[in-house]
């Protein structure tokens, strides 16, 4: 611990009753086309478009898996500002009320064209960037030509916005390093969901947020839980004549009893699947049924209202990422979950991702296999780190990362940052 370093503890830990999921998932109408694949790339300057791709490169990676490679990646050095992606697809039909672009995660900033139109600029590198594609998109089978820009070091976002400066760290590598999807749905948009799961009414709360398009609106909410493995329907419920006015953002909160409910922990990780219902859109969001908490006079962690002692250790992803024998691991699902079931025979029921989010699909695998994870920002500053983020840029994406990951329920501790003499991000959890 380092001196004065007490008085931030408190801000390192925030304990959440509920369980979060990484996004939705679609349900008929709504359709997601995964763009994951191989892309072509090329490096270049920050603000002139390559003519020539002459690279590939895998999406989900890094843009030291490009073939044939570059020199240097990861490296602040002169040969690059920035590697830009490309990739065609097209659009079966036509296009939709709602089309938006889903980058998972890519570092170092993220900016967008679709069809030579500039989309919308990004530059978190840890939380997802949500952009709306409808007015360029081409549909009925036409192509679309989507060009993405990285830039090629840590520096190439601002000093006062999270970059993942870590002291043990040589490379800082960048890359579309998760999965990069089209959402196609009608409205009223269902923008996001929240299950808080409530054991002692056997019961789960959803908390919904809808976005009303061109027209004002009047909606059903129907939601249905379901056994993840058994298809069992165990609960259901509806909300009718919810007003959704054109433009707007509207919450529906709606309550689900859960038939002979089974809770969810490491030892017994089951799971739960509910689903979402409005006149023009569905989708579904795993959950588990569980709470969680430290008792503040013992200090122990509570799981299920009952005392529970966890065990485990840390995953250092983007430390792993600088590994020369990495390859393409952190995306193979086959080894993620060989990787989650070997802890489990250290008879670990904890793990600490340690300064840093692995890609999505590591958390739906730790929810299966059954892990409490303490799911930790990437901000590790000590007194004289070479980034300086500010409130006013962490609480954007303090915000981003709990809507994004709040369903799993594996993510038990939201971690705000790692051994950091700083007041920022205190502010920021205020």
């Amino acid at each position: 611990m380092y001196p004065g370093s007490l008085k931030v503890l408190a801000a390192w830990l925030c304990v959440t009753t509920a369980v979060a999921s990484a996004s939705l998932k679609p349900a008929p109408p709504r359709r997601v086309i995964s763009l994951d694949g191989t892309w072509r790339i090329a490096e270049g300057a920050m603000d002139t478009m390559p003519t020539a791709f002459e690279h590939t490169a895998p999406v989900p990676g890094l843009a030291d898996m490009a073939d044939p490679p570059f020199e240097k990646v990861g490296f602040d050095v002169p040969l690059r500002e920035a590697f830009w992606y490309r990739r065609t697809f097209a659009l079966d039909g036509p296009v939709p009320d709602v089309a938006v672009l889903l980058i998972r995660k890519a570092k170092y900033g993220t900016k967008v064209w679709l069809n030579g139109k500039l989309i919308g600029e990004h530059l978190p590198c840890f939380t997802p960037a949500y952009l709306d594609v409808k007015a360029h998109l081409r549909g009925d089978g036409r192509e679309n030509e989507l060009i993405v820009r990285v830039g090629a070091y840590r520096t190439a976002v601002p000093e006062d916005q999270p970059s993942g400066w870590d002291f043990e760290k040589y490379r800082y590598i960048p890359g579309i390093y998760d999965s990069v999807e089209m959402i196609l749905t009608s409205g009223p948009y269902i923008a996001n969901v929240q299950t808080v799961p409530q054991i002692e009414q056997a019961s789960v709360r959803a908390v919904v947020e809808l976005r009303g398009l061109d027209t004002d609106t009047t909606t059903a909410v129907e939601c249905e839980a379901r056994e993840v493995v058994s298809g069992r329907l165990v609960g259901t419920a509806r909300l009718a004549d919810l007003e959704v006015a054109k433009g707007a953002l509207v919450k529906a909160d709606v309550t689900v009893p859960m038939e002979n409910m089974r809770l969810w922990s490491p030892e017994d990780p089951f799971l739960y699947e509910l689903t979402v219902k409005t006149g023009g859109d569905a989708a579904r969001v795993r959950f588990g049924m569980r709470s969680f908490r430290f008792d503040p006079d013992s200090g122990r962690a509570i799981l299920n209202g009952k005392p529970y002692y966890m065990r485990g250790t840390n995953v250092c992803i983007y430390r792993f990422f600088e590994d020369s024998l990495r390859a393409d691991r952190p995306w193979r699902a086959e080894w993620v979950r060989r990787l989650h079931e070997t802890f489990k025979t250290m008879h670990w029921n904890a793990i600490r991702y340690c300064i840093g989010f692995p890609p999505d699909f590591w958390y739906d695998i730790a929810d299966e296999v059954g892990f409490l994870i303490q799911d930790e920002f990437p901000i590790w500053l000590l007194s004289r780190a070479s980034e300086n983020p500010v409130a006013e840029k962490i609480i954007p994406e303090y915000t981003a990362w709990m809507r994004h990951r709040w369903n799993h329920a594996c993510v038990v501790i939201w971690d705000a940052q790692n051994e950091s003499l700083t007041d920022q991000t205190g502010k920021a959890l205020q």
